[in-house]
């Protein structure tokens, strides 16, 4: 039955289906069984509660009887709690909180040698980094369509890059260069991952180093990077990737070509003024200086003949340990182009079928769509309006773009679905705009709550998007949920887009970081594991731990470099379950979970010594550390695991040394 349908049901019609679906208080029932519940039972519970018809039709959109599985998964960031946060959609549950660039317990991320490791290689200058600003996640794709194997995400703060493997949801290696200092234009992929793309934000001296910020226009520089990405290794290959240097203009989002446009990268910027601040300097702010000119620019790459030309000797130069391509050079080989964009960009989207680019200034009213093939032709023809003061060929505004579409205040944003509508998060009016990508005009506003960020349709930045379902990604909830102090969460609204007009279904609070944006693929694309096999899976290699366990070979053994404890966990107890050690040693924990049963999840603690694991069916972890306090330190499960949880426990002793 249509929710088009359902809404013209009325009360009553609609009371007696709501009762047969969910029936009193929502437990389910048995496959053909039908609620004994009064309609009008439900009918009072409307009206008791001042709920409207288009509030249970949505209720009826969202709902997931227990056991049900949601439709969709939605990858959304976590800004600065640098974790990833997964969404049951159309459900709106939360499913899982990835770590990436912050430790977190109950995972044990970031207290074993395994996934400290991990976070080790996002240290920057010799410092190591505990938190991170994530912005872009980025699904893996084959053929521009998700595949469902990997998630890339970004931290704009610390410009690095993580690759996360959606066979256990873990992250499995993360990778920074020092050649910039922030980025924004990440991560976005190649229609095959054969790359991800790496733009920074914020000009700086390319490679770290001081220069004064006098010097801005010629001292510093941005840069993209195009991180190579093996596939079989399920791992950036760093000696296979490289730069490209570009001017001192603060490059923003980032996209890349699909279909007929394929091969090629686009990436806004602003604050082609290229102002730097200094109010206490009798300069103007930098918001204000970066806002003056009418245009800035979007930059074109030819990434095929920028992989061909970092190839040839003598065509670039290390900076911090990156091949990088020349401003120069990139000019010379004609790599890199610009076209005016309208004040202060910040969305560029590719359409499904590769023919078009959408660009929204924040400071315009208009969504700008452009051309690939007239972009394509003028490069071709090498018809300009001029160079900019780096030497980079513009190309003519008008002969670029196919047309504009009046959208309101503060647009940004884009996404697509499957019936060649367009959807534009407009940050000041707060609403998401639908507009026709055929003819240009604008169809339809969604009110949200409030001050829409980026929005994800569903499978919508592919070249096969579905439609159906749109999550406003909102930064300010106001009054939209019970109050909790000056710090609100986000909210993050589903909306159906099925019909002609758009439906707000629900109203989501966030609390854990501010999402910037989402991807959102189907869930039948995924296979995730439900346990690690063989029993001693060390999960950042996907290998068999050389220290894994096995029952009955659990043994505590003291060797030069310290204490070894070779432990096994099963329900309900460790073995061994007595650890002795003396003040001083270091020692090293092998702890293999030999369960093969699903959810059959144990963690470890040891108190007061700071150590925590989370094992998982057939998970092995270690974790090494200095006995420096002697006493007597019970450790336990900390995951409930069976009736005699609370027995599953032990004595670590460090005698006197």
């Amino acid at each position: 039955m249509s929710f088009t349908r359902i809404d013209a049901l009325g009360a009553s019609g609609l009371a007696v289906l709501l009762a047969a679906a969910v029936g009193v208080g929502c437990s389910p029932r048995p496959t053909g069984q039908v609620s004994s519940t009064p309609a009008g039972s439900i009918a009072n519970l409307m009206k008791e509660r001042g709920l409207s018809e288009a509030d249970v039709s949505a209720a009826l959109q969202t709902y997931m009887p227990t056991g049900k599985k949601d439709e969709y998964y939605t990858f959304a960031s976590g800004g600065h709690g640098g974790n990833m946060i997964v969404i049951g959609v159309p459900s709106m549950r939360i499913l899982k909180d990835v770590r990436v660039f912050t430790p977190e317990p109950w995972q044990g991320y970031g207290y074993g040698d395994q996934s400290n490791q991990i976070l080790k290689q996002g240290s920057r200058f010799g410092k190591e980094m505990t938190w991170g600003d994530m912005h872009h996640p980025a699904l893996s794709e084959t053929g521009g369509d998700y595949d469902g194997e990997f998630v890339f995400v970004n931290d704009k703060a610390n410009a690095r890059i993580a690759v996360v493997d959606l066979h256990d949801f873990v992250t499995k290696q993360i990778v920074t260069s020092e050649l910039i200092q922030s980025d924004h234009g990440a991560t976005f992929v190649t229609p095959n991952t054969e790359y991800v793309i790496e733009a920074s934000q914020y000009p700086a001296p390319l490679g770290g180093g001081y220069a004064p910020i006098e010097d801005y226009k010629d001292k510093y520089r941005g840069a993209v990077i195009f991180w190579k990405f093996d596939r079989e290794k399920g791992r950036i290959d760093p000696d296979r990737s490289f730069a490209m240097e570009l001017p001192p203009y603060m490059q923003d989002l980032a996209d890349a070509g699909k279909l007929g446009s394929e091969g090629w990268i686009f990436i806004n910027s602003f604050n082609t003024e290229m102002s730097y601040g200094g109010t206490l300097e009798g300069n103007p702010p930098l918001e204000s200086g970066a806002s003056q000119n009418d245009m800035d620019y979007m930059h074109i790459i030819d990434l095929k003949s920028a992989e061909k030309v970092a190839a040839e000797e003598g065509k670039t130069k290390k900076i911090a340990g990156m091949k990088v391509i020349p401003l120069d050079i990139a000019n010379e080989e004609g790599l890199l182009h610009f076209v005016g964009e309208p004040k202060s960009p910040h969305g560029i989207c590719v359409t499904p079928d590769g023919k078009d680019l959408v660009v929204s200034g924040k400071l315009d009213t208009h969504a700008t769509v452009y051309s690939f093939e007239k972009i394509k032709g003028l490069i071709d023809a090498k018809k300009y309006d001029g160079k900019d003061a780096y030497g980079v060929p513009i190309l003519p505004f008008k002969d670029s773009i196919r047309g504009q579409v009046e959208l309101g205040l503060g647009p940004l944003h884009t996404q697509f679905d499957n019936k060649g509508n367009a959807y534009t998060s407009v940050f000041i009016e707060s609403t998401v705009a639908k507009w026709s990508l055929k003819d240009l005009k604008l169809l339809g506003k969604q009110k949200v709550h409030y001050n829409v960020g980026h929005i994800v349709t569903a499978e919508g930045d592919t070249v096969s998007p579905d439609g159906r379902y749109l999550i406003s990604i909102n930064k300010w909830a106001i009054d939209r949920f019970a109050k909790v102090g000056p710090l609100l969460p986000q909210n993050l609204q589903l909306i159906g887009i099925d019909g002609e007009q758009m439906q707000l279904l629900y109203d989501m609070p966030l609390p854990l970081g501010e999402p910037h944006y989402a991807q959102m693929i189907k869930a039948d694309k995924l296979d995730p594991i439900d346990i690690y096999k063989p029993a001693g899976i060390d999960v950042f290699t996907g290998e068999k731990s050389e220290f894994a366990v096995k029952a009955k070979e659990e043994r505590i053994e003291r060797k030069p470099d310290g204490v070894h404890v070779y432990m096994t966990a099963v329900r309900s107890h460790f073995t061994p379950d007595i650890v002795r050690v003396k003040k001083g040693d270091t020692v090293h924990l092998h702890i293999t979970n030999v369960e093969q049963a699903i959810d059959a999840t144990h963690g470890f603690t040891i108190g007061s010594y700071n150590v925590h694991a989370s094992l998982e069916p057939g998970k092995h972890v270690d974790i090494t550390f200095v006995a420096d306090r002697e006493g007597i330190f019970p450790f336990y499960c900390t995951e409930f695991c069976s009736a005699l949880h609370l027995e599953m426990a032990g004595y670590f002793l460090v005698e006197p040394g």
